[in-house]
């Protein structure tokens, strides 16, 4: 059992809100958040890569009425060994906004971003993601190639990971490398955000905040390239590739993909007795078999 190697005085944030239009109808009656991918709700996915981090004080921002929802989902999180609180953002005001939300929480602390939506899964990414969150100074983004960066807010660096342009969909775009929907702040991030001008949309946009970091020279890139899969669910066709994509994989090697117990447990946030505890409450599904199996 592996105990908390990330820092765990980074602050967490999942900005769960959005009105989820291009997954229209199915998410008139609920958050995109709690549709299934594989067999847990989406927003599982980025609730375990905060925990893989090693974050364990998780600020989840979503509509008014979805929060009771959440907090259904994972209560104060204290079965997990971290501890999970809820804000409300009662209309989308782009992702930096989750900042402002979120400023209490972080509390002049560091605090890692992840949009509710993205899916992330590779190789060693566990101590990708620690280092990262291992007493940050700056920001630190994630980049992952793309066939159209001019869909995407789009990363250039230089030889040595320093971001030195971001562009949000441009036309012409100087790479290929699109900046995914997680984000690692040092202690400055919402002194940042309150000072933002809103756009033209009238929204806070995050690639403003870390523009911000890149003009100092306080911003660098962690190319996730190959071998390594992510996945943005916001429309139909990319959250039916991402539950077949986590069907296969859990079916053909037999194991959970963001399993928030599993992970807790090879986190060393809760022992083997939570874990069978847990695994027992829910032995009639097969997730809760397989929490039985972690326990043995």
């Amino acid at each position: 059992m592996r105990g908390n190697e990330g820092n765990p005085e980074v602050k967490g944030i999942i900005l769960a809100g959005g009105t989820g239009s291009r997954l229209y109808p199915t998410t008139v009656a609920v958050s995109k958040q709690l549709l299934p991918v594989g067999n847990k709700p989406m927003i599982y996915y980025p609730m375990s890569v905060l925990l893989l981090a090693g974050v364990r004080d998780i600020l989840v921002i979503g509509r008014p009425t979805e929060i009771p929802r959440f907090q259904e989902l994972f209560g104060d999180g204290s079965h997990l060994g971290i501890s999970v609180s809820y804000a409300e953002q009662a209309e989308p005001r782009g992702i930096a906004d989750a900042l402002l939300i979120g400023a209490d929480h972080v509390a002049g602390d560091p605090v890692a971003l992840i949009l509710g939506d993205n899916i992330f899964h590779g190789h060693h990414f566990s101590s990708t993601l620690q280092e990262a969150t291992r007493d940050p100074h700056g920001c630190v983004l994630f980049g992952y190639p793309v066939p159209d960066p001019e869909r995407y807010g789009v990363c250039e660096t230089d030889a040595d990971g320093r971001v030195v342009s971001l562009e949000e969909k441009p036309r012409h775009p100087r790479s290929n490398r699109a900046v995914t929907g997680l984000y690692v702040y040092d202690h400055e991030a919402v002194d940042i955000a309150k000072n933002l001008r809103p756009s033209a949309r009238g929204e806070l946009e995050i690639t403003d905040v870390n523009r911000h970091y890149a003009d100092r020279g306080r911003a660098r890139l962690v190319d996730l390239g190959r071998g390594f899969a992510w996945m943005d669910t916001g429309t139909p066709e990319s959250f039916l590739q991402a539950d077949l994509y986590i069907r296969a994989l859990e079916d053909r090697q037999g194991v959970r993909i963001a399993c928030l117990e599993e992970v807790a447990l090879r986190m060393g946030f809760i022992d083997i007795d939570q874990c069978h505890r847990l695994g027992a409450e829910r032995s009639g599904s097969a997730y809760g078999k397989y929490l039985l199996s972690l326990a043995l």
